[in-house]
């Protein structure tokens, strides 16, 4: 495999106004998140943005950007767009899409969203955690994963659901929201149209099931903070401005 990780960010967050540039630790919180992409060292890291205020901070840094349309309906549209404009070739065969907004991520989970692609049936890969807080098993925030084990801490996704699920005995598991595509699937899923479950769900990856495509998890031990709301914020900070 030959990875690219793309980093989608846009200002037109409305809980959060502005959060890409929002300071986390004496840096944006954009290039926090490309800290943790390049400390993955997973492949080569480019942000792709419609800002050029966010593109700015992350050449600043030292980073690589790439301006986008702001008109795309998800990041997912809008890393595809960017990939193609910096990969007409197709050298890179896989693309990991990092959310912009995970700025306390470790790293080592980055690369662990590689492993399912090893197996040539599966199209997506992705992460989840056993959920350890009671609160979060009926918490509609957090995206619950359904899937059978077919490996050593690896699922094949069934289902993805805002709601309590599996019911009965046994562990739930935590959706995080990064995603290692083939490139083949990346430029399917985008042409596809939004699917019947994921506008009920409001969760794309039920665009690619429903359309068959195979996503499998790979089961990590960590779950990223993902910053939408000022108490979020607040938590990042504490959490990457500690001493």
């Amino acid at each position: 495999m030959n990875p690219i990780v793309l980093i989608p960010a846009r200002m037109a967050a409305t809980r959060l106004p502005g959060k890409p540039l929002l300071p986390i630790g004496g840096l944006p919180m954009i290039v926090q998140v490309w800290h943790r992409a390049m400390e993955a060292d997973v492949g080569p890291v480019l942000v792709a943005t419609d800002d050029a205020g966010i593109a700015e901070a992350v050449v600043a840094a030292g980073g690589r950007a790439a301006l986008t349309r702001a008109d795309h309906p998800s990041g997912t549209d809008r890393i595809h767009e960017a990939l193609e404009a910096v990969d007409p070739d197709g050298r890179h065969d896989v693309v990991v899409n990092l959310q912009g907004d995970m700025p306390t991520l470790d790293p080592g989970i980055v690369g662990a969203a590689l492993g399912p692609l090893a197996d040539p049936d599966v199209a997506m890969a992705t992460l989840a955690a056993v959920i350890r807080r009671e609160e979060e098993r009926a918490d509609p925030a957090v995206v619950k994963l359904v899937g059978t084990a077919v490996g050593e801490r690896r699922l094949r996704a069934l289902y993805f659901t805002r709601a309590t699920a599996p019911w009965g005995e046994g562990p739930l598991h935590h959706h995080i929201g990064l995603y290692a595509f083939r490139r083949a699937a990346l430029r399917r899923f985008v042409a596809l149209p939004p699917s019947p479950l994921e506008r009920r769900e409001r969760l794309e990856q039920l665009r690619a099931l429903e359309a068959g495509l195979r996503i499998d998890a790979a089961v990590v031990d960590t779950v990223p903070l993902g910053v939408d709301n000022p108490a979020e914020l607040a938590r990042a900070r504490a959490l990457l401005e500690a001493p």
